[in-house]
């Protein structure tokens, strides 16, 4: 099966009532661990690079290791999407090597940090929509701002200013309408990283969960039952995973993630692709730590890469399962970006 326009994976998880793992990958491990969670589990999938990823791994790389994905497993419908765009030019680089689908960020200016008017948002991501669709090319656009900062993207933002950032859902509404957009990232409080909160208890100064504005996500729906959401920074962050870096030599204290039933909430109510990026991070790295620490005699990248793969790999199932595509990769034929172009059309 070629690569699919990620909009046929989201319709297809509407119609079924699930959501789908968005998740970034940086080399070929990473890749080969989504892959085989997919085809275990049954899964559609959507495999995403963002722009410090692809500046790491290099476009053509990435994109000759996903044909090779798509080759090797043919029964899973595989979305390849740019995560973060920040203008026209770069969605642009990213179709012209085979992405099926890009998102364009016109939360934030070019510079990836600081925000943008409501209208300049909406003029850019216009802008990539008349460009992608007629190429059968699926687009997905931001509103709101997310705070952390993340690959050089999110505006690292205060948690008192996030929350003067929130998608509003009247506006969001409006925005669906003027863009006509695929898919809406959502600004609900959540935000890229691994230290997704800077709340403390003010009598123990214990770092605390952030706190989801989940009815965001509940009136967009009302409003756009048909509109398909996606949550941006939904890693879960599972303190095992912290706790084998920390064993292992790490050091990372007050950790926070988004909690599984808090997704399945979104998802219920019209989120169906879910970013996820840290969590591998994490288990790769503490399997990494894990074999200097325990075979110091070691020096075969194989050796650690393995059971970095492996450790990402059961973050890849969890997730799948969690979510709900497990079991659905083969309820439909993936459509080519030709079938796509006369969707749109």
């Amino acid at each position: 099966m070629p690569l699919v326009p990620m909009r046929q994976i989201l319709d297809e998880a509407a119609k079924g009532g699930y959501g789908v793992g968005a998740f970034n990958v940086n080399n070929m491990e990473q890749i080969q661990a989504i892959m085989q969670a997919a085809n275990d589990t049954n899964s559609p999938v959507i495999i995403q690079a963002s722009r410090g990823a692809l500046k790491y791994s290099k476009m053509i790389y990435l994109k000759k290791l996903m044909e090779a994905a798509a080759e090797e497993f043919p029964q899973i419908p595989v979305s390849m999407h740019l995560d973060h765009g920040n203008s026209l030019e770069t969605c642009k680089e990213a179709i012209a090597l085979g992405f099926t689908s890009v998102m364009i960020d016109g939360s934030l200016a070019e510079d990836g940090k600081t925000p943008n008017t409501y209208e300049q948002n909406v003029e850019i991501t216009k802008r990539v929509v008349e460009f992608a669709h007629p190429l059968g090319v699926t687009v997905e656009g931001e509103l709101g701002v997310l705070g952390g900062i993340e690959d050089g993207h999110g505006a690292g933002l205060s948690d008192e200013e996030v929350s003067d950032h929130l998608t509003d859902p009247k506006q969001a509404e409006e925005f669906v309408q003027l863009t006509g957009l695929d898919a809406l990232a959502v600004a609900i409080g959540t935000s890229h990283g691994a230290y997704k909160s800077g709340r403390k208890d003010p009598k123990t100064g214990e770092v605390l969960p952030p706190v989801l504005a989940m009815e965001r996500i509940h009136q967009i729906h009302e409003r756009m039952p048909n509109c398909h959401m996606v949550m941006h920074g939904s890693s879960s962050v599972p303190q095992e995973l912290v706790d084998v870096i920390n064993q292992f030599g790490g050091k990372m204290p007050g950790t926070f993630g988004i909690a599984i039933e808090q997704i399945q909430d979104g998802i219920k109510h019209g989120v169906r692709k879910i970013n996820v990026d840290t969590d591998s991070r994490l288990a790769i790295t503490g399997a990494i730590r894990k074999v200097f620490a325990e075979k110091p005699e070691k020096f075969d990248p194989r050796d650690y890469l393995k059971p970095a793969r492996d450790a990402a790999y059961e973050v890849y199932v969890k997730r799948m399962n969690g979510f709900g595509q497990a079991g659905h990769a083969t309820d439909y034929t993936g459509m080519t970006l030709d079938q796509a172009k006369a969707y749109y059309k």
